[in-house]
């Protein structure tokens, strides 16, 4: 299958959930994606390939839909993973990144030995909308000393502005949306 008609299964099998989590938004909802295989295959691949001999060590999956795909990327990566996760749910010392949400704030918390100044680390997650969490990721990642090598989405909401709030760098999506 080509690079269009693969992206083209994907996006076919992405659902709209209206007014979802609250009234006015539609939710780009990935789960059709993960309940088949070969689309699921598909996407991971997809994802890892513009990272493929690029020295990842680390792949940074952020809570929770993050999990989903991150864990299968580093498996294709041969990398370790690395969670972020919300407060309160890692049992180690952590480190935690506060950042602003649009009412309010919100933190990301990273094991403090998962990551060190020799790795080479890869964040991925569903969606970039915002990009408030990416950007606390990559901060969880600077301030360990690793390298940032860059994003994989497998969704991009670019009338959401997210992409200008990460690092320089290489951000990948598979499906974008206006």
């Amino acid at each position: 299958m080509g690079d269009r008609s693969a992206v083209t299964s994907l996006r076919s099998a992405i659902r709209d959930v209206p007014d979802f989590p609250k009234p006015g938004i539609v939710f780009k909802d990935i789960t059709p994606v993960l309940l088949e295989p070969a689309l699921l295959a598909l996407a991971v691949e997809l994802l890892a390939r513009p990272y493929l001999g690029a020295g990842i060590t680390r792949v940074v999956a952020i809570e929770s839909r993050g999990f989903l795909l991150g864990a299968p990327v580093a498996l294709a990566l041969q990398a370790g993973l690395v969670p972020v996760r919300k407060p309160g749910k890692l049992p180690a010392a952590r480190d935690r990144v506060e950042y602003a949400l649009e009412y309010g704030s919100d933190a990301l918390e990273m094991h403090r030995d998962a990551l060190h100044s020799g790795d080479v680390a890869l964040i991925v997650d569903d969606v970039l909308a915002t990009g408030g969490t990416a950007a606390a990721a990559a901060a969880l990642v600077a301030g360990r000393g690793a390298a940032l090598a860059g994003f994989a989405f497998l969704i991009e909401l670019g009338s959401l502005g997210g992409r200008g709030k990460l690092p320089d760098g290489s951000v990948e999506a598979l499906l974008h949306y206006a």
